[in-house]
Parts: C-alpha cells; sequence; structure tokens
C-alpha cells in the first residue's frame, strides 16, 4: 500500500472530517452601466450576452450593452464543497499531491462515544478526532508504530506521559483523552492552522517549526 506523505495526511484528515479549510479562489466585478457592481466567480461571452458564473452557484445572463466593464476582484472567495446531484459531500474524496485518493469518514464505531466526550472537553469537532485515529492507528487500539506510537491516536512515550496516559496508554479512554489533549494544544500553538498542526501530530512539533510548515520530505 502506497504511503502517504504528511502532506496528504493534513489532506487526508480535513477531507475524512469534512473540514477541510477552503481555498480562496479568484473572482471578478461586472460593473453596470447604472453604476451598480456585481462581484462573480467568472464570466464568457456569447454573442451579445455575457454569461456570468455565480460565487455561490449557478449561472446570470446579462445584455452586453449594460455592462461596461469587468475586472478582477481584489477579494477572494472560498469555494464551495464539492456535492453530488442529491446535495450530499461528494463521498469520493478528493486526490492526493502525489494522485492516491484521500478516505471517507468512517461510519459509527465503538469509541464513538470516548470520541465524542474527549472532543466537547477540549473544545474540538468529533469528526476531526475521529479522522486522526483513523488515519493513525485505523481504529486499532493496540496499534504500535514502528518509532514507538502507541493506540488508537498513537502517542508517542513522552506525550503519554506529558497528557497523563502514561499507566496504560493503549487504554481507548485514556488514549483518546490524552490525544484530543494534545491535539487541542497544537491547534493553539499553531493559531488554529489545521494543517499546521495535523502535520505536528503527525511530525512533530519541532519539524513543522524547523521547517516554518510542513516539512518538505514528507
Amino acid at each position: 500500500m502506497k504511503h502517504l506523505s504528511i502532506r496528504n495526511i493534513a489532506l487526508a484528515l480535513m477531507a475524512v472530517a469534512g473540514l477541510a479549510v477552503a481555498t480562496p479562489a479568484s473572482a471578478e466585478l461586472l460593473f453596470f452601466a447604472d453604476s451598480r457592481s456585481m462581484s462573480v466567480a467568472s464570466h464568457r461571452i456569447e454573442g451579445d450576452r455575457i454569461i456570468v458564473k455565480l460565487r455561490g452557484g449557478g449561472e446570470m445572463t446579462f445584455d452586453s450593452a449594460l455592462v461596461v466593464k469587468i475586472g478582477p476582484d481584489e477579494v477572494p472567495y472560498s469555494e464551495p464543497a464539492s456535492t453530488s446531484v442529491d446535495g450530499e459531500i461528494d463521498r469520493v474524496g478528493p486526490t492526493g499531491i502525489d494522485g492516491m485518493r484521500v478516505p471517507m469518514l468512517a461510519g459509527t464505531t465503538s469509541f464513538d462515544p470516548i470520541i465524542d466526550r474527549a472532543s466537547a472537553q477540549h473544545g474540538l469537532d468529533a469528526r476531526l478526532v475521529k479522522a486522526v485515529i483513523q488515519v493513525e492507528s485505523g481504529f486499532q487500539s493496540r496499534a504500535r508504530s514502528p518509532k514507538g506510537a502507541m493506540g488508537l491516536m498513537q502517542l508517542m512515550p513522552a506525550t503519554a506521559r506529558e497528557y497523563q496516559a502514561g499507566g496504560n496508554p493503549y487504554d481507548p479512554a485514556r488514549n483518546i483523552q490524552a490525544g484530543t489533549k494534545y491535539l487541542r494544544k497544537l491547534l493553539t500553538e499553531f493559531g488554529k492552522e489545521l494543517p499546521l498542526a495535523l502535520a505536528a501530530y503527525n511530525a512533530g512539533e519541532n519539524a513543522v517549526r524547523r521547517f516554518g510548515g510542513i516539512p518538505p520530505y514528507a
């Protein structure tokens, strides 16, 4: 199985949690003859008509005689999440940087009550915590990495001790409580920048600080 890079881990975690950070998209300003203006995603010209793509989706058509000028909108907007025809979020999943598909969030698990309690206690979205567990351990409570990371949220020994899971870091409740508290700390430390916090969780805080972002070797 192909290994997910740290960049793709960050993408996967945000995607499976449904928390992907919207990417700013360019926009355009239409200036009308009556001095009104309108911000749109893009436009195309068909004969004597100007057809604009709306920022929220859909299109509108104007007589070109009504539009005196079109220029760039200096205020970008966020692209809406991809949806299917029935309005549900696309379950296929986005494509990672190296072309592989990232996973979607797992359904109900036996750990959900623990995840919900820990997330509520530390002010995190439960979907995010569940996504970390899914990517880090695949919901295997006895998982242990070659580097010694342990349990559902793959806590390193020092992290387990610091966040009071050292007594039994494989215990789901202790592990999730400690991992959630640590993730909250990283989000605060990195200014609520989710990709940086996730990269720090996976690659280490020092690596993110050293490279000033997601490590380039990932």
